[in-house]
């Protein structure tokens, strides 16, 4: 008996040390032992315990897109910012920001009415359809500079489309003067339809205004990004502050009932802190958000119940700049968000600032509740080591090297 119960004694003390022990196959749930701040972390912001588990994580893949001619690339045409996909009478379409100038962009200062000061000066917002997202055809101006002194007869660039009710709305950006004069001022401005080939019309009214004096939003709303949610329009859009040279991005919400307004900006603006561009999707019942570049969430896919109080699902890598995604359901009003597969982005600076202008892309990816592409989900990219001497040193780096190298031979 004193043997029996020395033997229950000793396995009761194993089995209570090795649970104390994190198993060797990673569970998929929490498991109820203490863990470190890291371990909790991992079950308790993240979708999964592993990326490849994880609906909100996946890679990009890159595919260049057919049918766009950019004169050589010689920085006279350009094409960015693309809209949304939506899918309509039977083909894709897609909005961009167009510029075909005399010259590539010059700088504020020695910019004319026909020499861009930037690479979203002097243009407009064209269109391009496709029958299967890889080969396109340009369609032609959806949405041309108004004439002086209508707001945005500078430019017009960075449009989003908006379906509600059977009619479609865009909203863009509307400069008055050239970018960089003092930064990147202007407000967002909205044109309709009754189909998405046009012909557009410009209500030539601010939709969202800047902010007051002193406040984050002061200056410029960009990347205006509509999607139908909760019942009504959420916009997001972005805006930098701070000032030059080391300009701080965030995005906010505005919301309406209506795509004419009035606009309520959410009074917990900014509600991402991070993100270059705007790029969001409905996603089970909230809403997914891509924080692309700037800030201390760069390359983070984020997630809210809300829509407005976000938090990071997954951290991945070559994320796609200026991402228009196609979603099915961006203006449905789904309580069953299903995610995205692809898009459109672009590539800035193509060729160098000598002959500065954006190109097309088309990415892909797996953030969709309706596909398991766990080639998609690889937890990294193996990149030639060319790749990463791009990142090299400046001269100021090399230089200040060398003297740190000089002072410790001066020191010996």
């Amino acid at each position: 008996m004193k043997i029996h119960a020395l033997f229950i004694a000793f396995f009761l003390i194993v089995c209570s040390a090795s649970a104390q022990y994190f198993p060797y196959n990673l569970p998929k749930e929490k498991p109820s032992i203490p863990l470190s701040t890291s371990m909790e972390r991992n079950y308790d912001s993240y979708l999964a315990p592993e990326p490849k588990y994880n609906e909100l994580y996946t890679q990009f893949k890159y595919t260049e897109l057919k049918g766009l001619d950019y004169n050589n690339h010689d920085g006279t045409i350009s094409r960015r910012d693309p809209s949304k996909v939506i899918f309509e009478n039977g083909k894709y379409y897609v909005w961009y920001t167009y510029r075909n100038t005399v010259t590539s962009p010059k700088g504020a200062a020695s910019a004319t009415e026909t020499i861009p000061s930037a690479d979203w000066d002097l243009a407009e917002i064209w269109y391009a359809t496709s029958n299967d997202g890889f080969t396109w055809k340009e369609q032609g101006v959806a949405i041309p500079r108004p004439p002086k002194p209508n707001l945005g007869h500078r430019s017009v660039s960075t449009a989003d489309i908006l379906k509600w009710k059977g009619k479609y709305y865009m909203y863009y950006q509307g400069f008055s003067e050239p970018s960089g004069t003092r930064g990147d001022d202007c407000p967002v401005l909205m044109s309709y339809a009754s189909s998405p080939d046009g012909p557009w019309t410009a209500t030539n009214k601010i939709v969202i205004p800047n902010g007051p004096k002193d406040t984050w939003d002061q200056y410029s709303i960009h990347d205006p990004y509509p999607l139908v949610y909760k019942g009504k329009i959420y916009l997001y859009y972005k805006s930098d502050f701070v000032g030059r040279p080391n300009l701080v991005r965030m995005q906010g919400l505005a919301t309406a009932e209506d795509p004419l307004g009035p606009f309520t900006k959410n009074p917990l603006n900014p509600v991402l802190n991070s993100g270059h561009e705007t790029t969001l999707f409905p996603f089970k019942t909230g809403i997914a958000a891509l924080s692309i570049r700037d800030g201390n969430e760069h390359n983070t896919i984020q997630y809210s119940e809300d829509g407005i109080n976000f938090n990071i699902a997954a951290i991945t890598e070559l994320m796609p700049d200026a991402a228009g995604p196609f979603i099915p359901d961006a203006f449905t009003d789904t309580k069953d968000g299903r995610g995205i597969t692809w898009g459109i982005s672009h590539f800035t600076n193509a060729t160098g600032w000598e002959t500065n202008h954006a190109i097309l892309t088309r990415f892909d990816c797996d953030l969709s509740l309706d596909i398991d592409d766990q080639g998609m989900k690889k937890a990294h990219v193996y990149h030639k080591p060319e790749f990463y001497y791009k990142q090299g040193l400046n001269k100021e780096q090399q230089e200040r090297i060398r003297l740190e190298n000089e002072a410790l031979k001066e020191k010996e």
